[in-house]
């Protein structure tokens, strides 16, 4: 007589009406178009992309996972009119998708911070956009999703992270090969902080009359730039 196969039990996927949350907590908003405002953030764990200059290495693994309900919940509880969904990349969790209409449906205004290495067209159209692609010192360069050049919309926003005169010259020639300037989304350039500094960026910007938005990491200027929670 056979051996019994031994019983395995059925693997579980999560299902979508959670996410795995890093942490939750209310700050300024120190980028975009809504620096300086009132902001809740809820930043998701895990990340595909191993950016040099990371500065939330400490999201890639960990985490507590909550119902969305939860989540929706504890961000009420800030007394907030706007939100930020972050990580990691927030994207790569199925979870966040009905998050997002949920925030959406309690009136707030939601912001996604997300890299350019995944297409946002599934992305609520209400949703705020703020779409990081990787510039050549990044490591990642060769992950973006030029996709979204045409996902986006006139609510959203296109972030390049800046390190080096190289990383300048290629957003420069991305934006006139693929004439973003003229696409709804407003462009934004920002330095890797202590990697170049602002006036550099500042200068080459109004040299060549660049049609961006300058601007800095306002929280890392406000607190200590490695803290947590701001």
């Amino acid at each position: 007589m056979p051996a019994a196969r031994p019983h395995i039990e059925p693997r579980r996927i999560p299902a979508a009406d959670s996410v795995v949350v890093k942490e939750i907590y209310l700050s300024l908003q120190g980028e975009s178009s809504h620096a300086g405002l009132l902001c809740g953030f809820v930043r998701l764990t895990g990340c595909h992309l191993r950016c040099t200059y990371c500065d939330s290495e400490f999201a890639f693994h960990g985490g507590t996972r909550m119902k969305n309900a939860d989540v929706v919940a504890q961000v009420l509880a800030q007394r907030t009119p706007r939100v930020e969904i972050t990580g990691g990349e927030p994207l790569l969790q199925p979870g966040v998708y009905p998050l997002m209409e949920a925030l959406l449906a309690q009136g707030l205004t939601v912001l996604l911070e997300t890299s350019g290495a995944i297409d946002v067209r599934l992305v609520p159209p209400a949703v705020h956009k703020i779409v990081d692609m990787k510039t050549p010192s990044s490591g990642e360069c060769d992950r973006n999703d030029f996709r979204n050049f045409e996902s986006m919309n006139a609510r959203d926003e296109m972030k390049f992270v800046i390190g080096s005169r190289e990383d300048y010259d290629w957003a420069r020639a991305l934006i006139t090969e693929h004439r973003l300037a003229e696409k709804p989304f407003a462009l934004l350039f920002s330095t890797i902080f202590d990697k170049l500094h602002p006036r550099e960026l500042a200068e080459w910007t109004v040299e060549d009359r660049l049609p961006v938005r300058f601007q800095l990491q306002m929280h890392k200027y406000l607190w200590d730039p490695n803290a947590r929670g701001v």
